[in-house]
């Protein structure tokens, strides 16, 4: 129940009645029956109200504002002061037609015309009986119509289950004025001083909250007891929300009183700050509102995000955690969920753009191009975890650059040379003062995309501390079936990965923890031949100097036999950062000589190479001669890629001792000692006087004795070398050999075939002995490697000393 309201034809007005205006009693029994008697004229005018439903008994003001209206009230109350009142079905329609209208309404009388001083007129109507159109006889200037009277059904004077509905209502009436604020308690006595039950019925249901169709469907209603009933429903409904209004204002009351003294000064605080150019909290908070509905979150992420801000929004901002919070937001906010670049499929095109940039590597050119392939056929395959591995220098790093400009994707490097804190991988937990999220998300952000291409930059170098194993953090980032749902500490919350492209690099697969090794592709980068490095320095590396240092291609050309002769003079390595590094002082000296305007020669001589780079430093990995006994080139594996060694062993007058010299490993002197005993139990194999074992010392030596050796590959080198010695034969000329031996004198393989391949290569080595085993590795390295090499494949050391020891002596061979 409301106050009693001003119903207007076209909206409500509150104008009131002027302050001399009579008061209208109550209507009473005696009124009611004597307009109960009064007859109905055969025609009404009848006035459509937009927004109330007149009841019988009931006063209302209502103000016209439709021409149609005012004509129809100025004729009424010239004339019978008796209309009728119907009410719209829809208070939107400006100008109602027949259809528009309810055919049920209630007679009215005009008690009074007013002309307000804004020129509206108001008219004050009461209710008489309810009535039905029979038909609408003229539209203009307003409706008439032919009337019927609607039959009520009144219940029994007697019935007690009325009396009993009237007192409910009387009731509940009282409450709702009680509860209401907006109802005055003089409404009390209006109720009390109501003596005719249908009045009363009439009264409450006129002011009742009720919409237009809800009360006009009670005005419908033929049988008064019903009506009843039905009024008592709604006048229940709305005591409810009353009270559960009046409740929740009362805690809400109590929570201000709690929080209010908090409140104003936090409200003065942030006056103050905004007086002195600060910023707004709740601005703050709106902006995040507005980014937050562009993020293409999923619901568990964008409800977390909104218990996250609502946390913010309850937060005192001058206290350190809301700064903890705000950054969390923030990150949760620049995240690229859900964002990915769009791959591009051109297979042809990133195949050249794979050319382009780096040339060999064509087992991982080929592996990039089948997950293209493949990527292209299906559209949801989770991305691969490559592993390039191989020395230094050999583009394995600028190759995800490529890669991502092939893809069309986004390229982000993280580089893990010595870290050893977990939480730089998963990040600190946002409790911790200066948390931070771990630097898989911190990348991803700086990406703007989930599905970059991640370069994870020397992996072998992980290392461990007591802040944790960071490698054993990188399992889940490196796990195709776990990084869907990669845990940050910081983030709280699983991000998926499994669409990031992930590339590691190493150079030594040794280091690697075997669980993370699993979880990866590897991929055998190896180091380039010396006509590779040539057309590496032409293509790349000498254009990239020229646009470094200022000049062009038409200041300075180094021809091919030049290139070459700094290759194989100043470079020892498999990759060309060095060879770039050379170039880079060629480039420079052409700079000097043009700025100080000096004369140069613009085509490079060797003579030129020689006087920029001083003399060829790097002659001695050339095959030595054979004339010396003992002296055997081996093949060996280092970080830089492959080497050429020399082993060398000497006799002296002695008790039979073995001496090994040359900064070697505990596997490479037990190596020696193989050799030396196979010898020993085989001398009459090999020609040898067992006696000499017992009168002479032998002394093996590796030059270079300051590099640290070690590794079983030198086996057969060093019984080739002792075999040499004790015979004093000439070993075969440019020959290189690499394999294990065992104590029966079996040969077994060894790794790092192909770097030790462009050694003997770079060393001018013409044959190589190789176990039978290492073949397939042979087999599986591109022939332009292998031009101009012949490959002897044993099993025994038999066919190793065989092939190797020729029967030929040396010179001045001593008699043993």
């Amino acid at each position: 129940m409301g106050e009693i309201k001003i119903s207007s034809l076209d909206n409500i007005s509150m104008q009131g009645l002027e302050e001399d205006a009579e008061l209208i009693p109550l209507l009473t029994p005696e009124d009611e029956e004597e307009m109960n008697r009064e007859m109905l004229p055969e025609t009404l005018p009848v006035l459509p109200l937009r927004n109330t439903v007149l009841f019988p008994g009931v006063v209302i003001p209502i103000t016209a504002g439709r021409d149609k209206s005012i004509n129809l009230i100025k004729d009424a109350n010239n004339g019978s002061k008796t209309i009728g009142v119907v009410s719209q079905k829809d208070e939107e329609t400006e100008n109602p037609g027949v259809e528009d209208i309810n055919t049920l309404g209630t007679v009215a009388r005009i008690l009074r015309v007013l002309q307000m001083p804004d020129g509206n007129t108001t008219v004050i109507i009461q209710g008489k009986k309810r009535f039905e159109i029979a038909e609408v006889i003229t539209e203009k200037p307003y409706f008439t119509a032919t009337v019927r009277e609607a039959s009520e059904e009144r219940p029994d004077e007697s019935s007690e289950e009325f009396a009993a509905i009237i007192d409910s209502i009387k009731e509940l009436a009282f409450k709702i004025i009680k509860d209401n604020p907006n109802i005055p308690s003089e409404a009390t006595f209006a109720i009390k001083n109501i003596q005719s039950n249908s009045f009363l019925i009439n009264f409450v249901s006129s002011n009742l909250n009720l919409t237009v169709a809800e009360k006009q469907n009670l005005l419908e209603i033929p049988n008064l007891q019903d009506r009843a009933l039905t009024t008592l429903k709604y006048m229940n409904m709305e005591l409810q929300k009353l009270e559960l209004k009046n409740d929740i204002q009362s805690k809400v009351r109590n929570d201000m009183d709690q929080q209010q003294r908090e409140y104003f000064l936090h409200q003065q605080m942030k006056t103050i700050q905004e007086e002195l150019g600060g910023i707004s909290y709740e601005e703050e908070v709106d902006e995040m509102r507005v980014k937050a509905k562009k993020k293409k979150w999923d619901t568990k992420v964008k409800e977390h995000f909104e218990k996250e801000l609502s946390k913010m929004q309850r937060m005192n901002p001058q206290v350190a955690e809301y700064s903890i919070q705000r950054n969390y937001l923030d990150l949760f906010l620049d995240l690229p969920w859900n964002e990915f670049s769009k791959d591009k499929f051109d297979l042809k095109r990133a195949q050249q753009i794979l050319d382009r940039d780096h040339y060999g590597l064509e087992d991982v050119k080929r592996r990039i191009i089948e997950y293209l392939a493949v990527l292209k056929l299906r559209n949801d395959m989770k991305s691969p975890i490559l592993c390039l591995y191989g020395p230094p220098g050999v583009g394995k790093t600028s190759l995800g650059k490529s890669v991502a400009e092939a893809l069309g994707r986004e390229y982000v490097r993280m580089s893990l040379g010595g870290l050893r804190d977990e939480a730089e991988i998963r990040g600190h937990r946002k409790t911790y003062i200066g948390a931070m999220p771990g630097r898989i998300v911190q990348s991803l952000k700086k990406a703007g995309t989930s599905n970059p291409v991640f370069i994870l930059d020397e992996i072998d170098k992980l290392s461990n501390s007591h802040q944790g194993d960071p490698s054993s953090a990188m399992l889940e980032v490196l796990d195709p079936e776990q990084n869907s749902e990669f845990y940050d500490n910081f983030l709280e919350m699983g991000y998926d990965l499994s669409k990031v492209m992930f590339i590691a690099t190493a150079n030594n697969l040794g280091t690697i923890q075997p669980a993370l090794r699993d979880r990866m592709e590897i991929i055998n980068v190896t180091g380039y031949t010396i006509e590779e490095k040539v057309e590496i320095a032409k293509k790349h590396l000498l254009p990239k100097q020229l646009k470094e240092h200022g000049l062009s291609t038409k200041d300075l050309k180094i021809g091919k036999p030049q290139l070459e002769k700094i290759v194989e003079g100043y470079t020892r390595e498999s990759g060309v950062r060095n060879l770039e590094k050379q170039l880079a002082k060629m480039v420079r000296y052409a700079a000097k000589s043009i700025a100080i305007e000096e004369e140069y020669h613009i085509k490079v001589t060797n003579e030129d190479v020689e006087k920029v780079l001083g003399p060829a430093r790097l002659e001695r990995d050339k095959y030595e001669n054979n004339d010396v006994a003992g002296v055997v080139t081996g093949l060996a594996w280092t970080s830089v890629g492959g080497d050429i060694l020399f082993i060398e062993s000497i006799l002296s007058k002695g008790k039979g001792t073995l001496n090994i010299t040359g900064n070697l490993g505990k596997v490479m002197k037990e190596s020696a000692t193989i050799a030396m005993e196979y010898i020993k139990s085989n001398s009459d194999l090999f020609g040898i006087n067992p006696d000499v074992f017992d009168k002479y010392n032998v002394h093996i030596h590796v030059p270079e004795g300051a590099t640290p050796k070690d590794g079983p590959s030198a086996g057969i080198t060093m019984l080739t070398s002792l075999v040499s010695l004790f015979t004093q034969r000439k070993v075969k000329k440019s020959l290189a050999m690499t394999g294990e031996i065992t104590l029966r004198g079996k040969v077994l393989p060894v790794g790092g075939i192909k770097e030790k391949i462009l050694a003997a290569k770079r060393a001018r080595i013409k044959e190589i002995i190789l176990c039978e085993d290492n073949r397939k590795d042979i087999e599986e390295i591109k022939q332009d490697y292998l031009k101009g090499l012949t490959f002897h494949y044993v099993s025994d050391m038999s066919e190793v000393i065989d092939i190797a020891v020729t029967s030929r002596k040396v010179k001045n061979a001593k008699a043993l």
